[in-house]
């Protein structure tokens, strides 16, 4: 899943990049206001994290301005204010989650999280693909009761092929989500992964992971 953090402290920045990374997300990272605004209108996002007190626009001028355009991203408030007015003022235009600084990195991933399901409209984070279960909250793939090893980018692919079920997903699209920012990722590396994925997933694979030559990968 892809995630936009609009976030002025470098330190926070590095830390948040590493960490979610690290928990399986594509990550952008900008530092004002005005570019996390162009950023948000222009690329596709799973959710922005958005903090407030932002130089050249603050947070709440690109909630408004992302809102009244029709963007409907989950973005989720992370910011030092910890007001009740304050909190309450980002819900009413438009946030959809709001964590105080000083936080706990896991409350962070959590909060992604169920905002990705809530995207999909899903309130169980365990998918089911025919025998095959894609456990979103602990990021662990079983066929029965045998658990599946994967690496963090076949299970990407994975999890982000089962959520979007029944929909045909581009190569270019998934290169997009799992190689934000890396201009040396090529299509290649992501037929590498799903031909890795297949053997792993072994029984039924094929129909598992379907293709459709031209368009890209379908789960159905």
């Amino acid at each position: 899943m892809k995630v936009l953090v609009i976030e002025d402290s470098e330190r926070l920045q590095r830390s948040l990049l590493h960490g979610l990374k690290s928990s399986g997300f594509a990550v952008d990272v900008v530092g004002d206001g005005e570019e996390g605004l162009s950023y948000a209108r222009h690329g596709v996002y799973d959710v922005i994290v958005l903090d407030l007190m932002l130089p050249k626009l603050d947070g709440l001028d690109v909630l408004k301005r992302l809102r009244a355009s029709g963007c409907g991203t989950h973005v989720l408030i992370l910011s030092a204010k910890d007001q009740v007015e304050e909190r309450v003022e980002g819900l009413h235009l438009g946030a959809d989650d709001y964590l105080t600084k000083p936080f706990a990195f896991e409350e962070l991933v959590a909060r992604i999280r169920a905002l990705v399901r809530r995207k999909f409209d899903a309130k169980d984070p365990v998918h089911r693909v025919g025998a095959v279960k894609v456990d979103t909250a602990r990021r662990a793939v079983a066929r029965g009761t045998e658990e599946i090893p994967l690496t963090p980018q076949e299970y990407a692919v994975l999890e982000y092929l089962a959520a979007r079920r029944g929909r045909v997903v581009s190569k270019s699209e998934l290169l997009d989500h799992l190689y934000a920012g890396d201009g040396a990722a090529t299509e290649n590396a992501v037929e590498v992964l799903v031909h890795q994925l297949r053997k792993k997933l072994h029984h039924g694979a094929t129909e598992l992971i379907q293709t459709r030559r031209g368009h890209g990968y379908l789960i159905d």
